[in-house]
Parts: structure tokens; C-alpha cells; sequence
């Protein structure tokens, strides 16, 4: 299992993507926790393939078997089981994965660290098909969150260069984060988003694929919430958001950006608002002052690789033979990935801050 461990909240995520079931079991959840069963199924549907052409056409139902940790609607305290049956698998098409590694795959680096025994038939257990369970568990966390004011929203920013508008830095609101969640393909701007689509379609026709940046906020965070050092809230998140699949990378507020500035554009002045809060008038720290939130919105942008598996031919090795080969992949695959990863950085961004949380005194 891949587990991620804390003196709080605890998961692991079972499972591959071909074999008879998912799954995932989270510790240390807060009991009496009401969890509504509709709005956990609406929060993974985000993440399930469309039918508009611009991801793959595996049909998984998504439907999670709570086997423990819930009664009567509400949290125990137990350790919280769930499992997601596969069943819309195409094994054949992966037979001679386990010999020609994908180029920009886990097939040769899954390979050797597990001598040649790694289930390669959909991407195995690295395929993004675990970033359900993932779903899973920080649709449940949101729900709590949610409950106590806090909000996390996440839109497709750009894909290949074309780019959608951003959340405001520092009065975005509820609203402007529910607006997009209910959207089909996630993007703020509508008409960006369908040039978006209609880039995903040229490039699936062209055998391509396309990656892009995902802009994910939460609101309402109290200040004061993680820890120094090793134990930030930036650490959290990342950890968490490195656990999905084709991310290569996350900035906090202004990003990469601040490398560029002197240190007065960068400085985020601070000042008391009419509701006698402490606020900045800017947030290029993201919502983030040494691993703890200051109250501002918390801010990243994440970017997202394109698919590695693509139907163009492509060199690779067999590692068996050692001898240079062509690959020609079949399966079902994604043009590209990013709006579906929508909700999974939404969903890592949430079980981060439920596990700082609970540390907070007024949890």
C-alpha cells in the first residue's frame, strides 16, 4: 500500500488498476462527523471520464463500498475503509508492457524496484485510476471542512498555453469557487475553456496528448494553522499533491515569480480590516508565513505533465533482450489529464488541511 503517515490524520491507498478493486483506509478521522453519501458521489464524478472525446473512454462507475468506519451516516472513529470495484478493464492491450517500458512512464523505474514483478496492465498500482480513492478520502475531509467555513476550489488555468482567468489573490469567495465546481470542464471563462477542448480533440487526433497548470485556493483558513520547518503546511500539501500521478510540480502564492522581485513588491503589508482582522493587502505568500497560514486565501498553481501514453510510435528498449526497440501503445488513455485532476488536487489540498486542523485549538 502507499500510506501517508502523521501524528494526525493517516491513509493508505490500495490496489491497481486492473485487478479486482481500489481502495483506500484513513485513520484518525474526528467521529460524529456527518458524511453525506450524495455530495461524496458528486465530488468523485468530477474526476470520472466525459463523453466529449477529451479523456479516455474507460466507463468505471466509481462507486465506493464503505466496508468500515461509518454508521448510521456519520463517522465511528475507526479506521474509515472504502472500495472501488474495477470493472472496465482491457488487460490484453498491456502484454508487452512488461518488457517495453512507456517513455515518460513508471514501467522501467516500477520494474526494477520491484524486480520485474510490477503489474504494468493500466499503469498498475501507478496508475492515475488510484487517484479515485484519493477522491475518496478528501471528499469525506472537505465535507468536514466545509462544515467549519472552510472551502477549497481548483480550476483548470491553462492547458497547452491557453490560458483561463484566475481567481482574485485575495477576495475570492465561496461563490466563485462553488460556480466552477459545478461546471463540467472546470474553468472559469467558458469560452477559454472550449478552446481548451478544442486543442484536447486536434491533439488526440494527432496521436498527442497536452498537459497544463491547475490554480487551486482554500478561503477561510484561520491563521495559525501548521508548523515550522519539516512540518509546514506547504510541506503537507505538496506531499500530498506529488501523490498524483503526472504532477510535476506546485508554487505557493506569487511562485516562481518572487525570484524576480525585490523585496518591497514582494512583501505582502498587513493592515486591520473593518471587521478588526489582520489582512495583506497583496498575497504573494499564498496564504502561507513559515509553514503556517496567515488567513489569507492559500493559493498554489500545480502543473500537470501531458499523458505519457500516447498512440504515436515511440523508441524504447527492451530491457530483457537490451536491445533498442519501437513502442506502439494501445489501450484507452487520456488526450489529457488536467480537468480530471481537478478534483484530486482539491481532494490532497483537503485531507492536508483537515490533518493540521485537528491540532488547531478550536477545531
Amino acid at each position: 500500500m502507499s500510506s501517508f503517515w502523521n501524528n494526525r490524520i493517516t491513509f493508505s491507498i490500495f490496489g491497481e488498476s486492473h485487478g479486482p478493486a481500489i481502495g483506500i483506509v484513513i485513520d484518525n478521522l474526528p467521529p460524529g462527523e456527518y458524511i453525506d453519501k450524495e455530495k461524496l458521489l458528486q465530488f468523485m464524478a468530477r474526476r470520472a471520464p466525459k463523453k466529449d472525446g477529451t479523456t479516455t473512454p474507460r466507463g468505471e462507475k466509481d462507486l465506493p463500498e464503505i466496508v468500515s468506519g461509518v454508521m448510521n451516516d456519520k463517522t465511528t472513529g475507526a479506521p474509515l475503509c472504502a472500495m472501488i470495484r474495477n470493472t472496465d478493464t482491457r488487460s490484453k492491450d498491456y502484454g508487452n508492457l512488461a518488457r517495453l517500458p512507456r517513455p515518460g512512464h513508471a514501467d522501467y523505474t516500477g520494474a526494477v524496484r520491484y524486480q520485474g514483478f510490477n503489474d504494468v496492465r493500466g499503469g498498475g498500482h501507478f496508475s492515475g485510476r488510484l487517484t479515485a480513492p484519493l477522491c475518496f478520502a478528501g471528499a469525506v475531509c472537505g465535507q468536514i471542512l466545509e462544515r467549519r467555513g472552510i472551502y477549497t476550489g481548483a480550476h483548470v488555468a491553462s492547458i497547452h498555453g491557453i490560458k483561463d482567468d484566475m481567481f482574485h489573490s485575495t477576495k475570492v469567495s465561496k461563490a466563485d469557487i462553488l460556480s466552477v465546481r459545478e461546471k463540467d470542464f472546470p474553468v472559469i471563462n467558458d469560452g477559454q475553456g472550449e478552446l481548451m477542448r478544442e486543442d484536447i480533440l486536434r491533439a488526440r487526433e494527432g496521436g498527442e496528448s497536452l498537459g497544463g497548470i491547475i490554480e487551486c485556493v482554500a478561503i477561510n483558513v484561520p491563521a495559525g494553522i501548521g508548523s515550522p520547518m519539516f512540518e509546514g503546511l506547504e510541506n503537507t500539501i505538496a506531499q500530498l499533491v506529488f501523490g498524483i500521478p503526472a504532477v510535476k510540480g506546485i508554487e505557493f502564492g506569487a511562485g516562481f515569480k518572487v525570484a524576480e522581485m525585490v523585496g518591497s513588491q514582494d512583501n505582502d503589508t498587513f493592515y486591520i480590516d473593518e471587521n478588526g482582522h489582520v489582512k495583506t493587502r497583496t498575497n504573494n505568500h499564498g496564504g502561507i508565513l513559515g509553514g503556517i497560514s496567515s488567513g489569507m486565501p492559500i493559493t498554489m498553481n500545480v502543473a500537470i505533465k501531458p499523458t505519457a501514453s500516447i498512440s504515436k510510435p515511440q523508441e524504447t528498449v527492451d530491457f530483457r533482450a537490451k536491445t533498442n526497440e519501437v513502442l506502439q501503445i494501445k489501450g484507452r488513455h487520456d488526450p489529457c489529464i488536467v480537468a480530471r485532476a481537478v478534483p484530486c488536487v482539491e481532494a490532497a489540498v483537503n485531507i492536508a488541511l483537515l490533518s493540521h486542523m485537528m491540532n488547531y485549538p478550536h477545531f
